[in-house]
């Protein structure tokens, strides 16, 4: 879900749009003095509140990815399994996006202030794409790895499967690292700011329109249908094995509690992760499709409020996902504790 424009330093924009009438248009009744202080008052309130969500969300995502990211550490370089490359991977392209566009974003919001330059939205929409490409492919492989656990636990006793090998996973991740630098360089020659002071937009420029719509269409397939796909299917077969798995549960209920046998922690362990992963799997779509709609509006009209949504729409995805897969592990609470 790689942001199609980016818009910082947005607490100031609309407050200095009203001081600035206010200069150029003195009201010259009491009246109209109050209104204009009144609406000035307003706009001030609802940039403040617009920027404490955007802060809460950065910080509870910076909070949230780090943690998942500390919790994934082995002990021992012996002790390494998939799930601990594939969440430290994933916390790792989150927090990319939390300290390099969230962070510096909300601080130039509360500092009313920001320095906008062609190379800072480079690095801007460079480390956005980067980012959320990655934070995509790894939670399709996170979706297809519990689903063979999954699948493997039910039907072949736990046997091994094929992502428990750390060779493949970390060339997986490989080539969705190179994939998602296939993306994201392009940002660095075709960002550029608006030039407008009241209005401070990185926007992507290209050569030709004709450009504009082979990039996006090819960003569209590969980077978001493609792993769609996988994580939709990967979380359809979840669903379908853990109800067929809860219909024999309630069909042997009553010969399990005569029999007095106690139900493997093991294969409860993996159920929780993979209702964990199903949840992951339901914010992604929702989150999606939601940007999929503001990319294809910003695509017809340039629109401020869109571009704020397209924002809110990301980092609610890396805020709320890395607290997620820790309940699914068991990993939310401190060890040390």
């Amino acid at each position: 879900m790689a942001n199609f424009s980016t818009a910082v330093g947005g607490f100031s924009s609309r407050t200095r749009d009203i001081s600035s009438s206010m200069k150029q248009f003195e009201p010259c009744t009491l009246q109209q003095r109050i209104i204009m202080a009144i609406q000035y008052q307003v706009m001030q309130v609802q940039d403040y509140i617009e920027s404490s969500v955007r802060a809460f969300f950065c910080l509870a995502g910076i909070t949230g990815n780090f943690w998942l990211g500390v919790r994934s550490l082995p002990k021992s370089a012996s002790q390494l399994r998939s799930t601990d490359v594939l969440f430290i991977n994933l916390a790792l392209s989150n927090l990319i996006t939390n300290c390099m566009v969230d962070l510096p974003d909300t601080l130039g919001q509360f500092l009313n202030s920001w320095i906008i330059s062609k190379d800072y939205c480079g690095v801007l929409q460079f480390s956005s794409e980067l980012s959320e490409t990655s934070s995509i492919f790894t939670t399709m492989f996170i979706s297809l790895y519990w689903h063979q656990k999954l699948v493997g636990s039910v039907r072949r006793g736990g046997a091994p499967v094929q992502l428990d090998n750390l060779r493949i996973v970390l060339k997986l991740l490989a080539g969705s690292w190179i994939v998602s630098l296939m993306f994201s360089v392009p940002h660095f020659f075709i960002a550029e700011h608006d030039g407008n002071e009241t209005l401070e937009v990185c926007e992507e420029q290209f050569p030709t329109p004709a450009e504009k719509r082979t990039f996006d269409a090819l960003y569209l397939i590969l980077a978001n249908v493609a792993p769609l796909v996988g994580i939709s299917y990967a979380s359809f077969q979840i669903v379908l094995t853990l109800l067929r798995s809860q219909k024999r549960i309630k069909d042997h209920s009553n010969a399990a509690q005569k029999s007095q046998v106690r139900p493997n922690a093991t294969s409860g362990n993996q159920v929780r992760a993979a209702k964990s992963v199903v949840a992951v799997a339901s914010i992604f779509i929702a989150c999606w499709f939601t940007h999929l709609v503001l990319r294809i509006y910003s695509g017809f009209k340039n629109s401020i409020l869109a571009v704020k949504l397209t924002n809110f729409v990301g980092a609610t995805y890396t805020c709320f996902v890395p607290y997620v897969y820790l309940h699914g592990v068991k990993k939310l609470n401190c060890s040390c504790c």
